[in-house]
């Protein structure tokens, strides 16, 4: 017999990547290209859905031909990407009629407040899971409709499509055969019911949006449609929005089992089961990666806007290190930071805080702090968003995570995985393959394709290192208490 090979599709905020897994989930080939970034003003954040498509073409040629598979032996085609950022297109063209407008976005925060006017916060809590904020899709496309010349006349003629970057991508490789999304990338646009699993009328039309732009909504596992490479019909099999692929590729499925991904943005997510748990703490409820013939779970989450992010910006602006790499030894160089703090709200503040107004700030500085010190702050601030977000979701499940499996690029600063075990005072699992977003999606394409099932995740996912917590509880309590005060003034609303 042949060999199979599953592919995943992993277009990030920052970067678009193809990777290709054998049956036993080893890693055969990656090729990654950066994706370019466009701010056309302060708080608006864009990106051009041709440079996606055409990146993730560029990718997925690359990486089949460096694997030096046979076409043939690709058993399917799973897809995960950046949620909430929003593409409009032409359906009779194919083109978007604007940017793609990022997740992390500001523009629509006067679309939210009008929301906030017509008294729909409990409603849109209830039935999608979220809060109003500019971070979701179903905003963003209203802006889109509202600020781009005949686009709401088109909409409502049934000449448009909308779509996150899943449905985008879907549509360019299928040659505009499939517009769908699953139930992942659905629950994360403020317009989808959570509880009916359906597009909510209600949203849509308080934000005059017309239902013929909506992708169809379907399993996480299950048939999307064609890709035809090199003449050979290759099957998308899953989709699914970055943060619910690495929940599933973490063998996240089960009821209790919490996950980080440390990226652009921190994401956690708590897997609550079938039931829906409502939030008092400002966390999110969301929907878990569906599979065919099995009930949807619920997850709670917290999104940390300014993770990774935090670390670009000491490169990029603040030229302070040359490389993410360098923080690891820059951490363990000098001693244990005294009240110091750096408060990374460049994009406002995520949960369980939710304050669009807030600034990026820095305390405690003395003649004394260096540029170690900051990158130091920069770094454990990670750690301290994470634990704010833990700490809530323990109030509204009313359990204890006893460990945090953890994934994404800052995962790999054993500086900063030992400093979130001390800080939450639980084991830190870190697996040896850390592209944990990309296997989930290569998972649930494989399941429906039968390379694998599900009851084999937890064999093939292995641990790399367990930080387990070594601080003691006095300056565990200190330590955290400092941070509280620092986003106590940080906070604006």
């Amino acid at each position: 017999m042949s060999k199979k090979y599953v592919i995943a599709f992993d277009q990030g905020t920052t970067s678009t990547r193809t990777i290709v897994f054998d049956e036993q989930g080893n890693i055969v080939a990656i090729s990654q290209k950066e994706l370019t970034q466009h701010y056309p003003q302060p708080g608006w954040v864009e990106h051009n859905p041709l440079d996606i498509y055409n990146d993730q073409l560029e990718t997925f040629n690359k990486a089949v031909l460096e694997s030096g598979i046979n076409p043939k032996n690709i058993a399917s085609i799973g897809i995960t990407n950046q949620r909430e950022t929003t593409v409009v297109w032409d359906k009779e063209t194919g083109k978007p009629i604007h940017n793609a407008i990022v997740w992390l976005d500001k523009r629509t925060t006067d679309i939210c407040k009008d929301l906030k006017k017509q008294k729909l916060s409990n409603y849109i809590k209830k039935n999608t899971g979220l809060v109003i904020d500019s971070y979701f899709s179903g905003t963003k496309l209203k802006w889109i409709l509202d600020h781009v010349e005949g686009a709401q006349e088109k909409a409502e003629q049934g000449k448009l499509a909308f779509g996150t970057i899943d449905s985008w991508l879907i549509y360019k490789f299928t040659k505009g055969q499939k517009h769908v999304t699953d139930h992942t990338n659905a629950s994360r646009t403020m317009i989808y019911n959570i509880k009916t699993l359906s597009w909510d009328n209600k949203l849509l039309k308080s934000l005059n949006i017309p239902s013929s732009l909506l992708p169809t909504v379907q399993n996480s596992s299950s048939n999307f449609g064609n890709i035809e490479f090199n003449g050979v019909q290759i099957p998308i099999y899953g989709v699914a929005g970055d943060q619910q692929a690495s929940l599933f590729g973490q063998g996240g499925f089960e009821k209790g089992i919490a996950k980080s991904t440390f990226g652009t943005g921190c994401f956690i997510l708590l897997n609550t089961g079938k039931k829906q748990v409502k939030s008092k703490k400002g966390l999110l409820t969301t929907l878990t990666c569906s599979l065919d013939n099995e009930p949807i779970n619920y997850a709670l989450e917290g999104s940390i806007f300014a993770g990774g992010a935090s670390i670009q910006w000491l490169r990029d602006r603040m030229q302070i290190i040359t490389s993410a790499s360098e923080t690891e030894a820059i951490c363990n160089s000098i001693p244990p930071l005294k009240n110091i703090y750096v408060v990374p709200a460049f994009a406002g503040l995520g949960a369980p805080h939710w304050d669009h107004k807030a600034k990026g700030s820095v305390y405690g500085m003395t003649l004394d702090t260096g540029k170690e010190e900051l990158v130091k702050a920069t770094v454990e601030a990670l750690a301290y968003q994470t634990k704010d977000v833990i700490g809530a979701m323990e109030k509204d499940s009313k359990s204890y995570i006893s460990t945090l499996k953890v994934d994404g690029g800052a995962s790999a600063n054993n500086y900063l995985m030992q400093f979130q075990s001390d800080l939450l005072n639980v084991n830190v699992d870190r697996p040896k393959m850390i592209e944990v977003t990309a296997f989930g999606a290569a998972l649930l394409a494989g399941i429906k394709a039968k390379v694998w099932s599900k009851t084999e995740i937890s064999s093939i996912r292995e641990s790399d290192i367990i930080f387990s917590p070594k601080m003691d509880d006095k300056t565990r309590k200190q330590k955290y208490k400092g941070w509280k005060k620092a986003i106590k003034r940080t906070k604006r609303n």
